[in-house]
């Protein structure tokens, strides 16, 4: 059967125990044993940030990381975001958005986000941090405006932008409409 080692993580805020061989990935540990399925694995390289939890408050690529590096860690995973099935401000951003397309990116998008607002302290992010701070993260369906749309308006507390400015344009139209009918 091989040489096993025991490990003990603090995942999502609870502790756990395995046996897994020493090099096996911590994605693997994550999804085969703990059955944590949301982190998902995208190229395995590194590349594409689908696999992107937090290990010790930071944020990396679990398809890189053998588990026996987290042995002692604290590991957050897009499952520990939230409080059961209760989706978060940033969760519903996403949604109401158009941040979360296929789903491929988004675990490890919400990871990387919520990381950023923590870190923001009470302060909504630039578009440019933003993109900063999800650079490590790549999405085929977005474009990535909706996506940095989302987490600037989580990070405010706000209603989502777009629909914010959707809403003030229907108001100005309405009002050209009616100053053009007088």
């Amino acid at each position: 059967m091989g040489e096993r080692v025991a490990l003990k993580l603090t995942v999502n805020g609870k502790p756990h125990r395995v046996k897994t061989p020493p090099m096996k990935r911590l994605l693997d540990v994550l999804r085969e044993d703990l059955r944590l399925t949301g982190t998902k694995e995208g190229c395995g390289e590194g590349e594409c940030g689908a696999c992107t939890v937090l290990l010790d408050g930071r944020t990396v690529n679990s398809c890189l990381v053998p588990a026996v590096h987290a042995d002692g860690a604290k590991i957050v995973t897009v499952e520990g975001l939230g409080r059961g099935r209760t989706l978060t401000t940033l969760q519903k951003a996403f949604v109401e958005m158009g941040g979360a397309q296929c789903g491929i990116c988004t675990p490890g998008m919400l990871v990387s986000a919520a990381a950023l607002i923590q870190r923001a302290k009470g302060r909504v992010p630039s578009d440019p941090e933003v993109r900063e701070a999800l650079a490590g993260n790549l999405c085929r369906c977005t474009g990535y405006q909706r996506i940095v749309d989302a987490v600037r308006s989580a990070a405010a507390g706000t209603k989502p932008a777009r629909k914010v400015a959707k809403k003030k344009a229907a108001t100005r139209k309405r009002t050209a409409v009616r100053g053009s009918r007088r």
